[in-house]
């Protein structure tokens, strides 16, 4: 089915959880602007990120390829190397670069006519000239966006490392300036000869857990101790932030003919977003280390009010934004994603399909946050926990975790156990054989990197 062809505006949050905003349940932040972009369109209730971290999360993101199938399941770093620490296993080494070979979601709908922007945070190639420094060989503008800026805006990452504490000119109802922001709504007040692809990738809300707005944070103070008001200070922050883009939108005429994406690039933060009652976060591939919100609108194509339960992975919306486009995706790319437009048009999507997820390393990475971290992964504990170089498979009810370290699975079956609290892999051992031979199958076949003995 191909559409007329819309405008596509993606905002990518950060580390915001699945139960974050007001629409998804939580009782702790007050969301209005992304509870109403939510009801405008189609709300995923079981949208997965491609990883549990951003780097391998973005890069699948871009590109509509698994992590597995990419060689990029970690975070970027300044330099080459291994992971450290007293591990039995060696994790694959760094991945620094996302490939300028790849092609990402700017460049397929640059050639299928769009004009390509892309403001705020990167984070698929090697750091330059500071943490998040866009790389000036395989940043944004070389890899399809025509117009960029890594702009921080209001985000703790523009302090320069200090400490600002709250600025007394901002009383209720005022946010800090953000000049990310401004940027895209300049960029959509702009005339523009031909659809655009904006990407919008907020730093909110990665800590450090921060606001400036006294207001905010103290309206938290009586229900919510520490950083946790604090952190809800920055889910209401970034809310208002995405009702300026969607202000921008309206007053240039453009909210009738421009699709409308937000999601987030992994789980939730252990240590401040409620995940509950799906277990784990950010770091681990339990269900709250994976799910995320995911909401699509376009006026009069994707009915109003309309709820998804398919399971469905951000690696996706690269196959979904070049149908949209008018196009396909480039030939002879082996995408995991397939497109999520048959979900509210015409045309089939697949009944059942197996998602992979890979995570081969271990977090945290410092041996003394290791040794402080917890030993079992909870619920709600808000705090985070040792993650062992692991894979899993979701297909259908079941859901297989495997752990490299002692060959060891785990089976859960989601409709009737969402937070994971049961293994059946002793039960039901024929279920989690064919799901640990589908896994294994589908690592072999993108020839993923798994740990190994450390040598001695």
């Amino acid at each position: 089915m191909i559409f007329q062809r819309p405008n596509i505006v993606f905002i990518l949050s950060d580390d915001l959880g699945w139960r974050d905003l007001g629409i998804s349940g939580s009782q702790e932040h007050r969301t209005p602007n992304l509870d109403k972009l939510a009801a405008e369109g189609m709300r995923f209730t079981r949208a997965y990120a491609p990883a549990p971290i951003c780097s391998a999360s973005r890069a699948a993101i871009l590109t509509g390829k698994s992590p597995a199938r990419l060689h990029f399941e970690f975070v970027v770093k300044f330099d080459e190397g291994h992971q450290g620490g007293d591990h039995p296993l060696q994790t694959p080494a760094f991945t620094l670069e996302l490939p300028l070979e790849e092609t990402t979601m700017g460049e397929a709908l640059q050639a299928d006519g769009y004009a390509t922007a892309y403001f705020g945070k990167w984070h698929v190639s090697k750091h330059t000239g500071g943490y998040l420094g866009w790389s000036h060989t395989h940043g944004p503008l070389q890899q399809g966006f025509e117009v960029g800026d890594s702009e921080f805006g209001s985000h703790p990452y523009g302090y320069g490392g200090k400490d600002p504490g709250f600025d007394p000119a901002l009383g209720p109802g005022d946010y800090p300036d953000d000049a990310l922001t401004d940027l895209a709504e300049n960029y959509i007040g702009q005339k523009h000869e031909q659809p655009f692809f904006l990407f919008l990738a907020h730093y909110y809300v990665h800590s450090p857990i921060h606001s400036r707005a006294r207001w905010l944070v103290d309206g938290h103070r009586p229900e919510l101790p520490g950083k946790r008001a604090m952190y809800a200070a920055m889910v209401e922050t970034l809310d208002e932030l995405v009702g300026r883009v969607m202000a921008a939108l309206e007053e240039a005429g453009l909210a009738d003919n421009t699709v409308v994406v937000f999601s987030s690039d992994n789980g939730g933060h252990p240590g401040f977003a409620t995940n509950g009652p799906l277990r784990g976060g950010k770091w681990n591939l339990y269900e709250a280390g994976v799910r995320v919100p995911l909401f699509i609108a376009w006026p009069g194509h994707i009915p109003a009010d309309s709820v998804c339960d398919v399971p469905v992975v951000l690696t996706d919306l690269f196959p979904t934004f070049c149908q949209l486009a008018g196009g396909q995706a480039p030939a002879g790319d082996d995408l995991d994603g397939v497109s999520l437009a048959p979900l509210w048009g015409d045309g089939e999507f697949p009944a059942q399909r197996p998602l992979v997820w890979h995570f081969p390393y271990y977090h945290p990475e410092p041996a003394k946050d290791w040794g402080q971290a917890l030993d079992v992964t909870g619920v709600n504990d808000y705090a985070v926990s040792k993650t062992y170089p692991q894979s899993s498979i979701l297909l259908g009810d079941y859901k297989l975790m495997h752990f490299y370290e002692d060959d060891r699975d785990e089976l859960y079956k989601l409709s009737e156990d969402p937070g994971e609290q049961h293994d059946l892999s002793a039960t039901q051992p024929e279920t989690a054989r064919e799901l640990r031979a589908e896994l294994d199958a589908y690592l072999n076949a993108v020839d993923a990197r798994r740990p190994e003995p450390r040598q001695p």
